[in-house]
């Protein structure tokens, strides 16, 4: 007697399709030391290959990058020299914020933007930027109903003003409070994740080591194409240390070739013995993923068809 082939037809379909989520899913890096900062952050003759400082930055070889000391008006940076071309990546940064007594400020930002190294009122940076800004906002000028330190995001289009007055209210694109992140008794971390016209999240350590708190997702994010990585920090009448430990910047692409990433992390992948395709974009393997699963469905059918013709034929 013969047994149906569904059941088996619909698990095959089942797994193909549980397998190419997974191909999609499996994001791999490869880390971008153009854009990665660690100690002892110069060279012999004091310099960095890789980055720019200046303002009221300065380093201790053995232990951070300070961008602004605990006194009032200063304002430092540092960034990145070569631009960052990657489209999908992520960048970890560990700093820390401290000082003493109940009031202190301003707070300090990173920077994905087309603009580089240019001095501005905004966390010490050039107001009006096009890119992406991310504030670390240690002081409260006017926003009822949110605690501070606050952690937001802000899409600049190279015309739209900080609002200074508001804490950025009007330019938000997303944010959280970090209450603890000041003064922290662990290191404390932000790690900034971004797909290509996908998705922007950024993820917090600052409670426990090793624990990690999501403080935002968005999705549909577009940022230029080609832009600078850099880090600021201002104080004003009130003051705090700002300060760099590390940064570790990583290409992010898809162990099946689907993940779109740099030319030269391509190149790098190959000088490793990797083989990996060409990047098909994300339309690309939706695609794909559409024609498999069609070819699927269409197995599928086939089967049944031959299962009642040979049910006919029995009788």
């Amino acid at each position: 007697m013969f047994s149906s082939p569904i059941p088996r037809l619909l698990s095959v379909l089942l797994a193909a399709w549980t397998l190419l989520a997974a191909a999609q899913d499996d994001i791999r890096s490869v880390n971008l030391r153009t854009h990665s900062l660690q100690e002892p952050y110069l060279d012999g003759e004091m310099q960095s290959r890789w980055w720019d400082f200046g303002g009221s930055t300065i380093i201790r070889q053995d232990q951070y990058v300070r961008l602004t000391a605990s006194r009032p008006s200063q304002a430092g940076w540092i960034f990145s020299k070569v631009p960052l071309t990657a489209t999908n990546w992520e960048i970890e940064v560990e700093f820390q914020i401290s000082g003493t007594g109940s009031l202190f400020g301003d707070g300090m930002a990173m920077w994905v933007t087309k603009q580089r190294a240019e001095m501005g009122p905004v966390f010490g940076m050039k107001d009006q930027f096009e890119g992406l800004g991310i504030f670390f906002d240690t002081y409260k000028n006017n926003r009822p109903g949110v605690v501070f330190p606050y952690v937001m995001a802000m899409l600049g289009d190279d015309r739209t003003p900080y609002d200074q007055a508001n804490d950025g209210k009007s330019n938000e694109l997303a944010g959280c409070s970090a209450r603890g992140i000041r003064n922290a008794d662990t290191p404390t971390k932000a790690k900034v994740t971004y797909f290509q016209d996908k998705q922007l999240t950024v993820d917090l350590m600052y409670k426990n080591e090793e624990d990690w708190t999501r403080c935002f997702e968005v999705s549909n994010v577009r940022l230029p194409s080609v832009s600078y990585l850099g880090f600021s920090a201002e104080t004003g009448e009130l003051s705090d240390n700002h300060d760099i430990i590390s940064v570790t910047t990583k290409n992010l692409y898809s162990a099946g070739g689907s993940g779109a990433g740099s030319s030269d992390s391509r190149r790098k992948s190959r000088g490793r013995g990797g083989a990996q395709s060409k990047s098909s974009g994300g339309w690309g393997w939706f695609f794909f993923r559409f024609v498999i699963f069609g070819l699927l469905v269409a197995g599928a059918w086939i089967g049944y068809t031959a299962y009642r013709a040979r049910q006919r034929d029995r009788f």
